[in-house]
């Protein structure tokens, strides 16, 4: 077990700030964030020519240095030894928060293993934004992130999840979008789904609707811009369907001597096999006994 306290001066190491950075608008970028950027010794960035931007509408200078997806192992390294030294360093994504669905999660772990202080900056999130203004049901939710670009993996991941009663959450690059609803229809059925697209930007769009209806319009229309689609989970019907209770094919008794077996009273028992099946105890208690 480790504990951390975040803001802990006798620390030798520097810290890893993981920095929420806007989705679009400019305005959501926290006074918070803006004072990290402004002066850590270091930002490890997706890709620095759009982080360049950022700091130069803020008139901030900070030294960059490149983190993505196709050099975390080598960069990540390179960073870990600059935070032992008691450097301190912000990792940003393009937009949105490092380590959803952008790169970060690796750099984090190792830092997290060598002891150094990691301390998350919140800011804008398109999943959550998304899913708040959805009008789905938004708790629980699940983040699956990008589906496989591959037409059988992605099927195959979609049906992995068609029983699940949780609202379900995707990003998707614009040229997939069509391929994507119509492999959820095939999986799901034709849910609703709510559909954003270029979030917090100045052509922010919401589709809602079912798959089908939103898979019309933007046939029709065409694709722009990047998205994050919330789709309606299964009912309660689907999963226990999909997903029988260990006990569904036991009578009550052997449900009762199941957990005898295991060492627990009668009476326990008895209560235990109540709660399981969401029955009364004086009805498990007579059939038991009958």
């Amino acid at each position: 077990m480790k504990v951390q306290k975040s803001f802990d001066e006798s620390s030798k190491t520097g810290i890893l700030y993981v920095v929420g950075t806007p989705i679009g608008n400019l305005q959501d970028f926290s006074p918070r964030a803006r004072e990290v950027l402004a002066n850590v010794d270091l930002i490890a960035a997706e890709d620095t020519r759009h982080t360049k931007k950022l700091l130069s509408a803020f008139q901030f200078s900070t030294p960059l240095t490149s983190y993505h997806e196709h050099n975390e192992q080598s960069k990540g390294k390179f960073l870990i030894q600059q935070l032992l030294e008691g450097k301190s360093i912000a990792l940003v994504s393009d937009a949105g928060m490092p380590g959803i669905s952008d790169p970060g999660e690796v750099v984090i772990r190792e830092a997290v293993e060598e002891g150094i202080t990691v301390v998350p900056i919140p800011g804008p999130n398109a999943a959550l934004t998304a899913l708040v203004a959805s009008g789905l049901v938004p708790q629980p939710f699940l983040f699956l992130g990008f589906f496989p670009r591959d037409k059988k993996d992605r099927r195959k991941e979609l049906k992995k999840w068609a029983t699940m009663p949780v609202t379900l959450i995707s990003y998707e690059a614009p040229h997939r979008l069509v391929d994507l609803l119509s492999d959820a229809m095939d999986a799901w059925g034709d849910r609703q789904v709510a559909i954003a697209r270029e979030l917090t930007k100045k052509h922010e769009e919401w589709l809602r609707g079912s798959i089908s209806e939103c898979l019309s319009y933007i046939k029709e229309n065409g694709v722009r811009g990047e998205y994050v689609c919330i789709f309606e989970g299964a009912d309660e019907s689907e999963f226990n369907q999909a997903h029988p209770a260990w006990w569904a094919d036991l009578e009550v008794i052997e449900h009762v001597e199941h957990y005898r077996s295991q060492g627990m009273s009668t009476k326990d028992a008895i209560l235990q096999t109540s709660k399981d099946r969401d029955v009364g105890k004086r009805e498990v208690y007579n059939l038991y006994h009958t």
